[in-house]
């Protein structure tokens, strides 16, 4: 029978070794060819969060120049 007061462990803050936590969410749609290519990425959320980074600074850049 699971313990009524949950697991103690999973009451511990979960911290974090970047230098900016990753506290927010979005949600997109994508065709399904896209996200079987990315379901064969090692790590394909982080891979989202680099190009999306890599995406944002080459704006940045752009109207900066």
């Amino acid at each position: 029978m699971p313990n009524p007061k949950g697991n103690p462990k999973s009451l511990k803050p979960f911290t974090t070794d970047r230098e900016e936590p990753l506290t927010e969410r979005i949600n997109l749609r994508i065709p399904k060819s896209m996200k079987d290519e990315l379901s064969q990425k090692d790590n394909p959320p982080e891979y989202c969060r680099e190009a999306i980074r890599e995406k944002l600074d080459r704006d940045k850049n752009k109207t900066n120049e």
